[in-house]
C-alpha cells in the first residue's frame, strides 16, 4: 500500500529543490556554446583544447554516473547531492577564472564528476518521493520541463552576462543555486538509500570506467583528427571492457550495474530513445549556436533570444506530456513526438546561408517540440522500470544513456559536419579558416568570410539530414519496443516485492 500513496505539500516543494540542478546542468550547456568565441579569444585555445573544453565534462559524467548512482543507493541519495552541489559550486569558480585551457579542461573534468552525482540523486529522490504513477509521472515531467527551462534561460542569462561581463561569468551561475541547494535539502528533502545494498565491488567501478572512457576519448579523437588507428585502438578496448563489465555483473549477488533489466522491451527501449535522441539533438544545438553567431552575425544575447521559441516549445510539449500518455500509450506517443523532430531536423536540410535564420528558427521549434515528450517519458520509463531501491542505479543508466548520447553525436556527427565544412572550403584559404568557421571570422576577408559562412551551412544541412533518418529509425525502434508501456513501468517494482 506503501507504493500508492500520494505526494503532499512537503514533497511538491522538495521537488522545487531537485529542480535546481536540473536546472543548472541545462543553463551551463548552453551557456557554454554562446561562450566560446569569447572563451576563444581569451584563453587561444587550439581546436583540440575546443573539444576537450566543450565535452570533458561529458565525458567525466558518463564514465561515473553508474558508481555515483550506485553509491547514492548505498550511503545515501541526499547526502551524495548535497556532497556532489558543494563539489560543483567548487568547480565551477574554478573554471570561471582559469588563467590557460588546461587550467579549464581540468575544472570542466572535475564539474563532470561533481554532475555525475546530481543527477542520479535527483531522479532517484523523485522517484521514491513519488510513489503514486500519475503523481511521478508528472513530477519527472515537471523535473524534464525544469531542463528545458535551463535551455531557454541559458542563451538568455549567458548572454546578458557575456555582453556585461568576461567568459568566466556565465560559470558562477552555479555558486548561488548550489548554495540555496545546500540550505533547503536538509529540511525538505527525505533520505533514502537502499536498505540492502550489498558489498560495492570496486573492480566493477573500475571496470566500467575502462569500459566508457576509452570508447568517449576515441570518439573525441575522431572528431579532432578523424579515424586513426590511435582511435580505433580505444574504442575496441572499451568494448573489450565493457564485455568482462557485464559477465561480472551478471556473476555478482550485488552488481554496480543490474544487466537483467535490459531484458525489459521498455526499458531497452526508453534507453535506446534516450541515446539516439540526445545523440542527434546535442550535435544539431551545437551547430545551430555557431551557425547563429558565426553566419547570421547575431551576438550571444541575440542568439539566444532567436533559441528561445524552440525552449518554449520544449516546456509545452514537456509540461503536456504527462496528461497525454493518460490518453495515448507512452510509447506510442514518444514514437510519434520522434517522429515529429524527424521533420524539423529535415527542415535544416534547406537552410542557404545566412538568409536561411526563419528556417533555422522553426526547424528548431519542431525538433523540440518532438523531444519534450521523449524527455518527459523516457525518464520515466527507465527509473519506473526497475525496484525502488536499484531507483538510483537506473536514474544513472538513464543520465548516462543521455550523457553518452550526447558526446556520441558531437564526436560522430560533429566530425561529420566539420568534414563536409573543410570539403566545401575553395583551396588556398588560410589555415584558421580551414581549421574552423570560427576562425575564417577571426582571419577576416569577404572572401574568406563568405567562403567560411556557405561551408558550415552545407555542414549544418548534411547533420540535418543524418539527424532526421536516425531519428525515423529509432523512432520506429522505440514504438516496437516500448508497449504497453504502463504496464511495463510497474512490472520490476512488482516482481521485487513479490520476490
Amino acid at each position: 500500500m506503501e507504493r500508492t500513496e500520494r505526494a503532499g505539500a512537503r514533497e511538491w516543494l522538495g521537488l522545487a529543490v531537485l529542480a535546481l540542478p536540473t536546472l543548472l546542468l541545462s543553463v551551463d550547456a548552453t551557456v557554454l556554446y554562446l561562450a566560446l568565441p569569447h572563451l576563444g579569444a581569451d584563453l587561444r585555445p587550439s581546436a583540440t583544447e575546443t573539444l576537450w573544453i566543450i565535452d570533458v565534462y561529458g565525458f567525466m559524467i558518463a564514465g561515473f554516473l553508474i558508481t555515483m548512482g550506485t553509491l547514492g543507493d548505498r550511503i545515501g541519495r541526499r547526502k551524495l547531492l548535497v556532497i556532489g552541489a558543494l563539489a560543483f559550486g567548487a568547480a565551477s569558480v574554478a573554471a570561471a577564472y582559469a588563467t590557460d585551457p588546461a587550467m579549464l579542461i581540468g575544472a570542466r573534468a572535475l564539474l563532470g564528476i561533481a554532475g555525475a552525482t546530481l543527477m542520479p540523486s535527483t531522479l532517484a529522490l523523485i522517484s521514491n518521493m513519488f510513489h503514486d504513477p500519475g503523481q511521478r509521472g508528472l513530477a519527472i515531467g515537471v523535473w524534464a520541463a525544469c531542463f528545458s527551462a535551463g535551455v531557454a534561460a541559458g542563451p538568455l542569462i549567458g548572454g546578458a552576462l557575456l555582453e556585461l561581463f568576461w567568459w568566466g561569468s556565465v560559470f558562477l551561475l552555479a555558486v548561488p543555486v548550489m548554495a540555496v541547494l545546500l540550505v533547503t535539502a536538509p529540511i525538505l528533502l527525505p533520505e533514502s538509500r537502499d536498505p540492502e545494498p550489498g558489498r560495492l565491488d570496486l573492480l566493477s567501478v573500475v571496470l566500467s570506467l575502462a569500459a566508457i572512457l576509452p570508447v568517449i576519448y576515441g570518439l573525441k579523437v575522431v572528431a579532432a583528427d578523424g579515424v586513426g588507428l590511435g582511435a580505433i585502438a580505444a574504442v575496441v578496448v572499451g568494448l573489450v571492457f565493457a564485455a568482462v563489465f557485464v559477465r561480472r555483473q551478471k556473476s555478482l549477488p550485488d552488481p554496480l550495474l543490474d544487466v537483467r533489466l535490459f531484458a525489459r522491451p521498455a526499458f531497452l527501449g526508453a534507453l535506446l530513445a534516450l541515446l539516439v535522441g540526445l545523440a542527434v539533438v546535442g550535435v544539431v544545438y551545437l551547430f545551430v549556436t555557431q551557425y547563429l553567431q558565426l553566419v547570421a552575425g547575431h551576438s550571444p544575447l541575440v542568439a539566444g533570444l532567436w533559441l528561445l521559441p524552440s525552449a518554449v516549445a520544449m516546456i509545452v510539449a514537456s509540461m503536456a506530456a504527462p496528461a497525454l500518455a493518460k490518453r495515448v500509450a507512452p510509447g506510442r506517443l514518444v514514437a510519434a513526438a520522434l517522429a515529429v523532430s524527424a521533420v524539423g531536423y529535415l527542415l535544416l536540410a534547406f537552410v542557404d546561408g545566412p538568409g536561411g535564420l526563419a528556417l533555422v528558427v522553426t526547424g528548431l521549434v519542431v525538433v523540440y517540440l518532438g523531444i519534450g515528450p521523449m524527455m518527459a517519458l523516457g525518464t520515466d520509463l527507465v527509473v519506473g522500470a526497475a525496484p525502488a531501491e536499484r531507483a538510483g542505479s537506473a536514474a544513472a543508466m538513464s543520465e548516462t544513456s543521455m550523457e553518452f548520447g550526447l558526446a556520441l553525436g558531437v564526436a560522430v556527427l560533429g566530425s561529420v559536419g566539420t568534414a563536409v565544412y573543410r570539403s566545401e572550403l575553395p583551396e588556398g584559404m588560410p589555415a584558421d579558416a580551414v581549421e574552423s568557421a570560427a576562425g575564417a571570422l577571426a582571419v577576416g576577408g569577404a572572401d574568406v568570410v563568405e567562403a567560411a559562412r556557405s561551408a558550415f551551412t552545407s555542414g549544418l544541412n548534411v547533420v540535418g539530414v543524418i539527424s532526421a533518418v536516425a531519428t525515423v529509425v529509432v523512432a520506429v525502434v522505440t514504438a516496437v519496443l516500448v508497449r504497453p508501456a504502463p504496464a511495463s513501468d510497474q512490472e520490476p517494482a512488482a516482481e521485487k516485492s513479490n520476490a
